[in-house]
């Protein structure tokens, strides 16, 4: 029994070396997952964000639209402006009254002209016609003043549109540029929990073949170890759609090398109230001012539509040179006035003046509802915001205490005191708790930017902060 004994120790103690070479062959399970690093140049959030509006197609439609709108502005203000035409005018006929007004024109008008055959049956002639005319609204009840005030409405409607377009591609790559970060972080972990089961199957192995563990012991490092190694394939898989959305929200080539990133952080962001930033919102959200100008615009338009009941007044000219020759002599005579117009059955008027009224009133109604909207998504993403912050501390909490049970079970089970299956359990339990904490981080920022973009405050520079 003695000799026994001492066997016994013997291999106990040859174990337990041959099991503290392994582990020191291998990372240790305590310490977090390395940092990725990418093969490109490394990648700001701003940078990334600054190529997206440089590239994005919805930031260049929004851009057209704007240049668009400022376009009309211009055109609005041709109304005030004289206007002015040119023609030049080659005609040759034998019509009467066209002969006889012809030769007058152009003062080469005689007494045999006046001889009835002249006169019924006269000889064709030619005519080369110079003209210019003119022509200049001088009042029309300001109409035209509402319609450059109904254009500059519009001009601003599009561009607050162009800065919602600008908010929403901002936003769109924060999401894609923190879900790289979180992919990123899950490959690091799933990584490390493979190499974690690899030394733990090494562990496994070692002890059967020195008689200190079971059979069943290894079999299940070895089924641990298949696991980690699909859901490291699965979690490199998830990167990899995450750097496409990222690519795509930049407009950046596919082929070209992935950028490295700085690994994921936890931040803290301010705590506000949700009093204040509803009425924020109200104030700021780009797309809240666009129909606030929309309603502006249609309320001109109302306007002008009054005043076209209105007579106008007008001015006119025109001056013309007639020649029998292109190169010949001629006459020359103009002709200029003031002209006072007014529309006696203005049917068509009235129809038009009721469609703007109605565009009015609905434009006041979308910005109504989208006041309650604004509200109802204010409140929605503050909550989300103040819940994931609170998710991040219990989640942090919970991964510090799964840490330590961890390397309290794996002290155990060194001294034997512990199966596999509780070393085990309690890998999964850590795991778990890593992969909620990561994923609450995430979470944390892309809710602060979320209420951020509610309450119309997410910007280029604004959004460096969530980096």
């Amino acid at each position: 029994m003695g000799r026994r004994s001492r066997v016994r120790k013997a291999m106990a103690l040859l174990a337990g070396i041959a099991w503290l070479t392994v582990a020191a062959q291998q990372p240790s399970r305590a310490q977090g997952p390395p940092a990725s690093s990418g093969q490109g140049p490394s990648l700001t959030l701003r940078q990334a964000i600054d190529q997206a509006l440089g590239k994005n197609p919805q930031a260049a439609m929004a851009q057209a639209d704007l240049k668009m709108a400022e376009a009309g502005v211009g055109q609005a203000r041709t109304g005030l402006l004289p206007r002015f035409n040119f023609t030049e005018d080659i005609s040759r006929g034998n019509d009467p009254v066209y002969v006889f007004g012809t030769r007058l024109r152009q003062q080469q008008f005689t007494q045999s002209d006046f001889a009835l055959n002249s006169l019924n049956r006269p000889t064709p002639v030619g005519n080369f016609a110079t003209r210019f005319a003119g022509s200049w609204m001088l009042f029309n009840w300001f109409g035209t003043q509402e319609q450059i005030k109904g254009a500059r409405f519009a001009a601003g409607s599009a561009a607050s549109m162009s800065d919602e377009a600008d908010q929403a591609i901002v936003l769109r790559v924060v999401q894609a540029y923190q879900a790289v970060l979180y992919a990123e972080r899950q490959v690091d972990v799933a990584q490390h929990e493979q190499t974690t089961a690899e030394a733990l199957l090494a562990d496994a192995k070692t002890k059967v073949h020195a008689g200190l563990a079971v059979d069943s012991d290894m079999l299940a490092a070895q089924v641990n170890l298949s696991e980690r190694q699909q859901a490291r394939i699965a979690a490199e898989g998830d990167a990899d759609v995450a750097w496409a959305e990222l690519e795509t929200a930049m407009g950046a080539d596919a082929s070209s090398p992935r950028a490295t990133l700085q690994p994921i952080e936890a931040r803290s962001f301010p705590d506000g109230v949700l009093a204040d930033d509803i009425a924020s919102a109200l104030k700021t959200r780009p797309d809240l001012k666009a129909l606030q100008q929309q309603t502006s615009f249609h309320a001109a338009g109302a306007k002008a539509a009054k005043d076209s009941f209105a007579p106008t007044i007008s001015a006119y000219g025109n001056w013309e040179m007639d020649k029998p020759t292109f190169a010949g002599n001629g006459g020359n005579n103009w002709v200029a006035g003031v002209q006072l117009n007014l529309d006696i059955l203005p049917f068509g008027k009235r129809a038009q003046l009721a469609q703007e009224r109605a565009a009015q009133q609905k434009a006041e109604a979308q910005e109504r509802a989208q006041e309650q909207q604004i509200r109802l998504a204010v409140n929605r993403a503050w909550t989300e915001h103040q819940t994931a912050e609170r998710i991040v501390a219990t989640a942090q909490a919970s991964m510090e205490q799964s840490a330590e049970g961890l390397r309290i079970l794996q002290n155990r089970y060194k001294a034997g005191l512990a199966t596999m299956t509780d070393l085990l359990r309690a890998e999964d339990a850590q795991r778990q708790s890593q992969n909620d904490y990561w994923r609450a981080v995430y979470g944390n920022t892309v809710a602060y930017a979320a209420l951020m973009y509610t309450t119309g405050t997410l910007t280029p520079d604004t959004a460096e902060n969530l980096q």
